[in-house]
Order: structure tokens, then sequence, then C-alpha cells
């Protein structure tokens, strides 16, 4: 995974250009602690039943043989039986290396009688691993179901190619990545939403943690969060002072989730913690602010304004999502 900002690697000519691309990938390499995967994962656990999982960022081994480097590979180890698992691929990017190592878990072939974590087979791969290698895009075409925690830095990128090649997926993201104008789209045409839970602490390489304020799991596979109704108990009537017009978009402020009216059937503008609770049959996604994308308030922005950045009183505000409560 890499780092929370967006960040782009210069080119670098010289003797020294690997070793800067390896100490850019080390300082952005973070682990998903064994637990939150549980936590996660679990949710979906019919789901995964003759699939084939392909975690496409994913290191086996760690700094000595047998140690678990990545904890998505052996939580699909240690759960393929219970989930009735068709076969599990995992690659890694190795960025100062020609060939990186590809792992399967399909069958024992310990002959102890069970498919675990000692059944996973090495095999090398002709490059270096990265998601975006036509050797790489072969295993993802073999994919049912890809689970992983990817690259934050080509995040864009990484779900481009998901859809491109029509995949099922479970991975981990930024909350910014919420409103990129790649993403959003996406978001709003219900085609990518949020998962259950969100990851707070991540293991570095050499045994430290960080912790982040704002990381989630993001899917297209069907849960039950989807259907969950927000029901604030909070009114428009009568409370008006509670909710002003932006100056510059068509549209009341709701500045917290907890405080959505249920008696306002007009665009309110809300954070983007809100897609946490999305029900999609309960309120429609009208856009986002202008700051996120030309276009993207759906004709709510007062262009003459010449702020994009929603105004409440000349106050500038953090982005917003634009919801309008669905019909009975």
């Amino acid at each position: 995974m890499a780092n929370e900002e967006e960040t782009v690697q210069p080119r670098r000519a010289g003797g020294n250009a690997s070793l800067y691309r390896a100490n850019i990938v080390k300082d952005d390499e973070f682990y998903t602690p064994y637990q939150d995967i549980e936590k996660e994962l679990n949710h979906y656990a019919k789901q995964f039943k003759n699939k084939v999982i392909y975690c496409n960022c994913d290191d086996h081994y760690g700094i000595g043989l047998g140690t678990p480097k990545s904890q998505f590979i052996k939580y699909l180890a240690d759960n393929f039986e219970a989930f009735g698992l068709k076969k599990v691929i995992a690659t890694h990017y190795e960025p100062d290396k020609d060939h990186s190592t590809m792992y399967i878990l399909d069958k024992d072939n310990t002959g102890d009688g069970i498919i675990c974590w000692e059944d996973i087979e090495e095999i090398k791969l002709k490059g270096n691993g990265d998601f975006r290698s036509p050797e790489c895009i072969e295993l993802l075409k073999q994919a049912d179901i890809v689970i992983t925690n990817p690259p934050f830095s080509l995040f864009r990128e990484y779900v481009a190619q998901l859809y491109k090649y029509k995949k099922r997926f479970l991975i981990l993201g930024n909350d910014n990545c919420r409103t990129y104008k790649e993403i959003f789209p996406l978001i709003k045409n219900n085609q990518f939403w949020c998962g259950y839970n969100h990851v707070k602490e991540f293991y570095k390489p050499d045994g430290s943690s960080k912790k982040f304020g704002n990381v989630s799991w993001y899917t297209n596979l069907p849960n039950s969060r989807q259907n969950e109704l927000i029901n604030t108990g909070k009114q428009y009537a009568g409370y008006e002072d509670m909710y002003p017009k932006y100056d510059n978009y068509d549209a009341i402020e709701v500045s917290e989730v907890k405080n959505i009216p249920m008696d306002y059937d007009g665009v309110m503008g809300v954070p983007i913690s809100f897609l946490d609770k999305h029900n999609p049959e309960q309120f429609e996604i009208i856009g986002a602010t202008e700051s996120e994308g030309k276009g993207f308030s759906n004709g709510l922005w007062n262009e003459q304004s010449r702020v994009a950045q929603p105004l409440i009183n000349k106050e500038r505000k953090f982005k917003r999502l634009f919801i309008k409560k669905k019909g009975d």
C-alpha cells in the first residue's frame, strides 16, 4: 500500500534510479493487520465459495522464511476450506529486481489432509510483479474476486483496471478517493461503495506501526450495509436555522450525517462520510462540489460566485456531496 497522499515518482537518470524507487516503495509500504482483514472479510464468506481470489499487491514472505508478510494471504490460507475457496493467487511488486514471485494455494501439497498455509507453492514470475504488467493482467483475468491493499498513489489506475476487466473486488483506500473524478461517478452510479469497517493502524516492514484516520474498505460486492436505513430523528420544519442555504449552491448545509433532517425533500450538502451509511434506495446522490471536478454539482453551483468550495455567509466549508431523499 502506498502512503495516503497522492504521490508521483519523478524520473531520475543514472545509477541511483533503482535505489531511489526502492526507497520510495519502502517508505510507502504498510501491512494490514490480520484482525482488520478478518473483521471485514467475514461479512463476505458466502460469496467466496468456489471462487478464485487474486491478491495482486501482496507478498507471501517477510524477512525470515515462513514469516507472513501479507496477512491477506495468511487469512485466506487459514480459511481456505472454511470458505470453500477454489484458488488463491498472490503477486507483489519488486521495484529493484528483474523477477518477482507468484504464490498459489489450491491443493493439499503436504498430504496432511487439509489445504492451508503450508501448501502454498512459489513460482518465479518473468517480470517484477507490477499489477499493470501483461503477466499480472493474465492472472487478473483468471480471478473472480480481487482482495488486497493497493498502492494509494496508483489508486485511480488500479480501480480503472478492475473495471476494465469487470472484476469484483474488496480493497482498501483513502477516504479522499470518494471525490476523485475517476471514482466519484462510480459511486454516484452505485458501482462502487463502502465496506463495513475502517482500518486505523498499519504495520511497516521494520515492525513499527503507523495510524491513519481516513482509510476504508471499498467494494462492488453486495453487502447488507446498503440495506440499512438512516433515521436520525432530526426535522427541518421548525429548525430551519440549523440548515442554512449555501451562498453558491442550491442546497442546504448539513454539517454532520447524524443531523440529516428526515422530513426535507430538497437537496442537501453532506460530508463525504455520508457514504459510510449510504443506502441507494433511501437517498440519491445528486453530485458533489465543483471543487472536486467540473460539472460534479449537476447544475447546483452558481458559477457567478466563482468559488467552487461551498460557502455559508462567505465562509468556506469542506467539500460536500449533494443528496436528495428518494420518494416513498
